[in-house]
């Protein structure tokens, strides 16, 4: 299927190229299903993006990984490949690692603590520091607060996780929080995650709960437990050649759209929760809201100490003073 995938895109691929005359056609591509709330940011920026330039500039979306994996695809948004990703932060701290700090376990208290630091002067830093890896930081959208899924019982204190196989993303303080656990944690692309839970490879995953719902995990999923240990941005990048490129109008569009775009998909994030946990039940999940998170705070502190450690704490002081 995948195969199948991959070899339409490049077919769609190579039919951009031959409309490169009749004006820009930027290529958007994510890892999510059509169904997530990421593909309706994309469809919401494709739409205005060519309003907004009287069809000037368009945007043709690849979701659901058929551009590559995520690496794959930022790897092409840095050689010009692909136009426009949209991808998990974590997937870039490799080249930014101090941004790592928004990732770290309770670092981010709130949404609304989330956003003043992602859209103030500690975000549009952020995004600045992406051009020496030739991106151009557009915005950050929401992947939201993370929780576990097992098959073994809800996870209500940190030691239910003792023991989990569980497949956690390529987050350094996520995968020192579960081995703190006393977890197994595994590195495995979102792709392969739902066959790993099916055959056992892993037994249990940490994802926002929209994630979990449009991958469809609870097929393969028993308990859900709202643990929200570490709230998770999506970066919205573009190949910085190809917006240099643009004329400032366009440049301006596009800029101003990924804004509006990020605040609507924010937007129905926050008025979907409640929708998305009623449909996880209604396909058969236990959701577990009765979680310690005291105790999980306190189990997580190590990981603040593994960044300060490695980066300072100059960042998490500023994050930390925006509450």
């Amino acid at each position: 299927m995948r195969k199948h995938l991959f070899g339409a895109a490049l077919a769609a691929l190579m039919a951009c190229g031959t409309n490169a005359a009749l004006g820009v056609e930027l290529k958007f591509a994510h890892a999510a299903p059509d169904t997530d709330l990421q593909q309706n940011l994309a469809v919401f920026l494709a739409e205005e993006v060519a309003k907004r330039t009287n069809g000037e500039v368009t945007v043709a979306i690849f979701p659901q990984g058929q551009l590559g994996n995520d690496q794959q695809m930022i790897t092409g948004a840095r050689s010009g490949v692909v136009d426009i990703v949209m991808s998990g932060l974590n997937n870039f701290t490799g080249m930014v690692p101090k941004l790592d700090a928004f990732d770290l376990p309770f670092m981010l208290e709130s949404r609304e603590h989330a956003y003043r630091v992602l859209d103030g002067e500690i975000g549009r830093e952020g995004l600045a520091g992406f051009e020496a890896v030739g991106l151009k930081g557009l915005a950050f959208p929401e992947n939201g607060y993370r929780n576990i899924t097992n098959n073994n019982g809800p996870i209500r204190v940190p030691g239910d996780a003792a023991g989990l196989r569980m497949r956690t993303n390529n987050s350094k303080s996520l995968n020192e929080l579960f081995s703190i656990l006393n977890a197994n944690p595994q590195q495995l692309p979102v792709a392969e995650l739902y066959t790993a839970l099916e055959t056992g490879v892993v037994d249990a995953q940490e994802h926002p709960i929209n994630i979990t719902y449009s991958f469809k995990f609870y097929e393969v999923q028993k308990y859900l437990s709202l643990t929200e240990h570490a709230y998770s941005a999506l970066v919205l990048a573009m190949n910085l050649d190809k917006f240099n490129a643009l004329t400032p109008e366009q440049q301006k569009v596009i800029q101003d759209v990924a804004a509006e775009a990020t605040a609507m998909q924010r937007k129905m994030s926050i008025e979907k929760q409640e929708e998305i946990l009623g449909e996880l039940a209604a396909n058969g999940m236990e959701i577990n809201r009765d979680v310690d998170k005291a105790l999980f705070q306190k189990a997580a502190e190590p990981t603040w100490a593994t960044y300060i450690a490695a980066h300072g704490d100059d960042l998490i002081e500023r994050i930390q003073a925006s509450k």
